[in-house]
């Protein structure tokens, strides 16, 4: 028979970190997923201007943006105060339009190159030639979908 001794003080068990790694990496995963690169560093103040008549794009995977504003304090020295054209991470000309949607189309998959919106995300005080000027090297370059970027403003009767 065995021999039960005089009882020991009872210790509290250990936590169990075997879960913790789970539950870290379910973590890590989890941002991964919802987090969104940013795409492009902005060199041109824009200060969106107000819609009525506003609409939510369906796919942004398939949208290339075309910046229309001020250049920022920084970037001032070198390209003035004037309205100018932002494609990508680069200040450009209008004449460079055409190169940027034939790169924007050869980056995508050919099925979705007929899908291809230009979004022109302009500041509201830019003037209306500059933008005319871009619409017609998209017309030249064929990206006939274009999308003016507003913020919802309310309808004045």
């Amino acid at each position: 028979m065995a021999r039960f001794t005089g009882k020991k003080p009872k210790e509290t068990p250990a936590l169990n970190m075997g879960s913790m790694s789970d539950i870290i990496f379910m973590l890590l995963f989890f941002f991964m997923v919802i987090t969104t690169m940013r795409e492009s560093t902005l060199f041109v103040k824009i200060v969106v201007p107000q819609g009525t008549e506003v609409s939510k794009l369906e796919k942004k995977s398939l949208v290339s943006y075309i910046n229309v504003g001020t250049p920022m304090k920084e970037q001032q020295a070198k390209y003035g105060t004037d309205s100018r054209i932002q494609l990508n991470d680069q200040i450009a000309e209008v004449s460079d339009i055409i190169q940027f949607v034939e790169l924007e189309k050869a980056a995508r998959v050919e099925a979705d190159r007929p899908f291809i919106t230009t979004a022109i995300k302009a500041d509201k005080d830019t003037k209306m030639g500059l933008i005319s000027d871009i619409k017609q090297e998209l017309r030249k370059a064929g990206a006939y979908k274009i999308f003016y970027n507003a913020r919802k403003g309310e309808r004045i009767h």
